[in-house]
């Protein structure tokens, strides 16, 4: 052979074996990869060729599949059950844009894929019988969904997260306004983005996704680094807090919310009539270590995962003193979501125990059978059992003596406090609604919430955490209590 054709035999060699390894490549090594990829329309027509498993409240499917009937080559398409109450809990599954949520989550299970569930495809396929997908069994309470979901109508933007104390289970996760996955779960993907562009975001779960100022409610986190730090241990007694009370390395006094009895006052009045210049010396004195401490026992700063993403909420880590006092009363840049507040509630009624919040109870195979049960599991221990019960014995006080009256409950025991942020450039716009609370009866805590209404239709003067935020609160644990009875 000559030597140019010996040269063309070796470059057609090199060819054929880099077409041998890329395909070896492709088969073996990427086989998995791209049998999964979204952009692999096998992928999409496999997730909907059959009727993909239910996402459970109260042991009842709160979803369900039907034919498209639209001759598309995706048989089945989504359906919920009241999808705007129970969106911010399901998120969406839809032919047109994808899934989010416990649908994307738990996609495997519900459309049947899942490893877990080989055994169970394996026989289906030697019987014949068409694939099934799994369910997905929630924490959640009906009745509670609904008083949250029904609370917030009519009030604007707004949200609620209700949590067992005892467990961390999810009991209530309402988001407002909402949004009704059913209208864009076929191939139409025009409903999805009229609400992607609604300058309102009906899509924003904004229980877990948003992040507001808590005002007030952080007085509760303040008043337990005070007496996790001994800085006071008689809540009774009175604080060394003068009136007026200048920030420190400033001139700037540190205003009340009226004309309020906060010269010197216990840390039981303080929280009775909400005293920014006890809780703003409290943080100041205390300083941003341990007050940052205490705020991250309670899980600031730490995204949650329940099983959907829950933003990290936020106490600064950097601050002088005087941003240290302002935001011990929930204001500069602390920052929470609904089911961070109501984790606080939470560990303070669990005698100081925070369990780790979590929505989904179990997963079951198509027969029934469980695949995997969640067990609850500790997270930290902001306080101890004597400072949670002194906490307890002052937030009880501000639902039968203070600002957050509204949330009682006849014959059974409340613990509270109430929150008005300030919001936008000089507090110019509507200040934020906030409460958070827990109800106890001779059995324990079945429920803490928080409540925020971000953006009420009511006149400025109107809008309190105590009037508008209170009765919210109060139907959603009496919701719970009356499903226990």
């Amino acid at each position: 052979m000559n030597k140019p054709l010996r040269r063309i035999a070796v470059f057609c060699g090199f060819l054929i074996l880099a077409l041998i390894v890329r395909d070896n490549w492709l088969q073996y090594v990427q086989a998995d990869t791209l049998a999964k990829d979204e952009k692999n329309r096998r992928v999409t027509i496999e997730r909907y060729a059959t009727p993909r498993g239910d996402i459970v409240v109260d042991g009842k499917p709160i979803t369900g599949s039907k034919e498209s009937g639209d001759g598309n080559d995706l048989k089945y398409q989504r359906t919920y059950t009241n999808g705007s109450m129970w969106s911010p809990v399901t998120g969406f599954a839809s032919q047109s844009v994808g899934a989010t949520q416990l649908e994307s989550i738990e996609d495997g299970i519900l459309t049947g894929n899942d490893d877990r569930l080989f055994f169970r495809r394996s026989l289906d396929m030697l019987t014949g019988e068409k694939k099934e997908g799994g369910n997905v069994v929630t924490t959640l309470d009906t009745s509670a969904q609904k008083a949250a979901y029904n609370g917030l109508k009519g009030l604007g933007k707004g949200a609620v997260a209700a949590i067992d104390p005892s467990t961390g289970a999810i009991l209530a996760l309402a988001s407002a306004p909402s949004y009704d996955p059913s209208t864009f779960a076929g191939a139409d993907g025009k409903a999805f983005q009229k609400l992607d562009k609604d300058k309102d975001k009906p899509m924003l779960n904004r229980a877990l996704r948003e992040t507001y100022p808590p005002g007030s409610t952080f007085k509760a986190v303040t008043a337990a680094a005070a007496l996790e730090h001994g800085l006071y241990d008689d809540i009774d007694a009175p604080t060394k807090s003068p009136l007026p009370w200048t920030m420190p390395d400033t001139q700037t006094p540190l205003p009340n919310e009226g004309n309020i009895p906060c010269k010197n006052a216990s840390l039981r009045e303080a929280l009775r009539v909400s005293c920014n210049t006890v809780f703003g010396k409290i943080g100041s004195d205390l300083g941003k270590d341990k007050m940052l401490e205490t705020a991250e026992k309670f899980g600031f700063n730490e995204e949650q995962f329940v099983p959907v993403r829950s933003n990290a909420s936020v106490f600064p880590e950097k601050m002088d003193r005087p941003q240290t006092a302002l935001s011990s009363i929930g204001q500069f840049e602390t920052a929470a979501t609904p089911l961070q507040m109501a984790m606080v509630a939470s560990a303070i009624a669990n005698d100081g125990k925070l369990m780790e919040p979590y929505m989904v109870s179990e997963l079951q195979a198509p027969n029934l059978d469980v695949i995997e049960k969640h067990a609850p599991k500790e997270m930290s221990r902001p306080l101890s059992e004597e400072n949670a019960q002194k906490l307890q014995d002052m937030m009880e006080t501000v639902i039968n003596d203070g600002t957050g009256t509204n949330a009682k409950i006849p014959g059974v025991t409340v613990g509270g406090k109430t929150g008005t942020a300030q919001h936008g450039v000089d507090n110019s716009e509507n200040p934020y609604a906030w409460f958070i609370s827990y109800a106890k009866t001779d059995s324990g805590s079945p429920v803490a919430v928080a409540v925020v209404v971000e953006d009420s239709k009511a006149g400025r003067d109107d809008i309190s955490g105590g009037g508008l935020a209170a009765p919210i609160a109060k139907d959603v644990m009496k919701a719970v209590l009356d499903s226990k009875k």
